[in-house]
């Protein structure tokens, strides 16, 4: 790949990057079905995140030691 193209495809790379954040298309996505915020987690989520929470305090715990 070319520095212009590589170039290009970063320039590219960050204009979507910026504009994901903005408070408008943050409207926007919040008015699709696909991108609706679940009040709870569903219980399969529920449980990967706190085994990952375990895993990361066993970790922080063998490191202090």
């Amino acid at each position: 790949m070319t520095g212009n193209k590589r170039d290009r495809r970063e320039e590219l790379a960050a204009d979507i990057k910026r504009q994901m954040g903005t408070e408008a298309t943050k409207r926007f996505l919040r008015t699709l079905p696909a991108f609706h915020l679940q009040a709870e987690l569903p219980e399969h989520l529920r449980e990967l995140l706190d085994r990952l929470d375990g895993a990361e305090a066993s970790v922080a715990a063998s490191e202090r030691h």
